[in-house]
């Protein structure tokens, strides 16, 4: 089986542009005392600067790549340089069996592959299993009284924010912790986030008790929301129930959500780590339905996330969506399968992205974070603050640093750009940019074409 992808798609796999240069520092032979392949893997020692050196190995069925270097970027630099040297040096591979790593390894994801199978094949019995419905209740009540409890305490110290004036918030962050932590023990997640991102708003900016009370404001609908959830349409309880935090069965979703098969488009993808939860948010279109999709990961220790998708990936792929008003979070329902790279098919226009993102928010209110897609030319406006001018009149906070600013400006080149992002109500975080030449990403720029 060969890599199938090319040194420009691999590299587009790099968690960051350091990882790209250091990985095209390795690619020398004569750093890999040991390299070799059959039809499931490629692998091979890169001498480092200790004494023992590291073991990488590549599935071919992903790509999936592992290494023994204690680096917690992913793929590493030796997995990168691996993948190149099987591109450009495969005269360099011998064809062997599989070392013990490398067969150990290629198990084990196995393993987990055919456990995965038989939860999806058993997910549609699994409502027939016998289970003790006092028990149940049980702990649906437990659940209960501790939602319940927790919303009570949310509103009497929001209650009490408010009597005490917002003025007096700056420099007492530590109520805002501990608060959040009594609502992670109320298994209240949502709202616990919810709460440290709007403590995070006090004294930033000249705008802030506005900016805030509009945060406490839907904290408040939170509340009043959940006390009437049972009253709600299913899609709207869907929705609150993924605002508060409460989990939902991928099983589940996977028997009985809304299925829809397309060609799908990877628009944007955003890394974050949390400690040691990392989170991949996978941004798709549709390219004959266009429609939105968002598929959620998340890892822990370090940001292994199968399957490696990339900006510009085009995929043949059938998803699984959770209940909304609005569904757009969606499950892979199988294995996918990658098509040529085609131009990006983004809302441009100002007026239909607007449109479009206005329909998103006013049948689900609750995300933190949505898609926005339009074309505008990115420019400083000062030292600190980026700019998308959208026509004559229309700019955008952008939330870039400085050298991806520079790297977006210099891809831009003084034209407008088609960009995609995630709009938090306040800025854009630019995810990729999109011209006849190339895909810009935030990590670095790379002609694709």
């Amino acid at each position: 089986m060969p890599l199938n992808l090319s040194a420009d798609e691999l590299l587009r796999l790099a968690p960051d542009a350091a990882s790209v240069k250091a990985a095209k520092g390795l690619v020398i032979p004569a750093k890999w005392p040991q390299l070799g392949y059959d039809e499931t893997a490629v692998w091979g020692e890169c001498q480092g600067s200790g004494s023992k050196p590291y073991q990488t190995q590549i599935d071919l069925s992903g790509p999936a790549f592992r290494c023994s270097c204690p680096s917690r970027k992913f793929p590493c630099k030796h997995g990168l340089a691996l993948g190149l040297l099987y591109l450009q040096h495969p005269d360099r591979f011998t064809r062997t069996d599989p070392p013990d790593w490398v067969g150990e390894w290629l198990a084990s994801r196995a393993q987990r592959s055919e456990r995965q199978t038989k939860r999806q094949e058993s997910a549609a019995g699994a409502g027939s299993t016998p289970t003790d419905p006092r028990a149940a209740a049980r702990r649906e009540a437990e659940r209960q009284r501790r939602l319940t409890e927790g919303l009570g305490e949310l509103e009497a110290w929001l209650a009490d924010r408010l009597r005490q004036g917002l003025a007096q918030l700056q420099g007492q962050s530590e109520i805002w912790t501990a608060m959040a932590a009594r609502l992670v023990d109320a298994q209240l997640p949502g709202p616990a986030e919810r709460l440290r991102r709007a403590g995070a708003l006090v004294g930033r900016g000249e705008h802030w008790p506005s900016r805030l009370l509009a945060e406490l404001g839907r904290l408040q609908l939170l509340i009043d929301g959940a006390r009437r959830l049972d009253s709600l349409p299913a899609g709207e309880q869907a929705d609150l129930r993924a605002a508060l935090g409460l989990p939902q069965d991928k099983a589940v979703v996977l028997e009985t959500g809304e299925r829809l098969s397309d060609d799908w488009q990877v628009l944007g993808v955003h890394i974050a780590e949390d400690e040691r939860l990392v989170m991949r948010r996978v941004w798709l279109q549709g390219r004959t339905s266009d429609r939105p999709a968002l598929v959620l990961d998340y890892s822990h220790g370090q940001a292994s996330f199968e399957p490696m998708l990339t900006v510009g990936d085009t995929l043949a792929a059938t998803l699984a969506f959770y209940p909304s008003a609005a569904p757009m979070r969606a499950l892979f329902v199988d294995s996918l399968r990658r098509l040529p790279e085609a131009a990006s098919r983004l809302p441009v226009p100002l007026a239909d992205a607007l449109e479009r993102l206005a329909d998103q928010i006013a049948a689900n209110p609750w995300p933190a974070v949505r898609a926005l897609g339009l074309s505008g030319v990115p420019q400083p406006d000062t030292v600190d603050d980026w700019r998308l001018y959208v026509g004559e009149s229309t700019t955008l906070r952008l939330q870039l640093d400085t050298d991806a600013a520079w790297s977006l400006v210099a891809a831009a080149g003084g034209s407008p750009v088609t960009l995609f992002g995630e709009w938090d109500g306040e800025s854009l975080r630019p995810l990729s940019a999109w011209t006849p030449e190339l895909i810009w990403t935030a990590d670095t720029a790379r002609s694709d074409r």
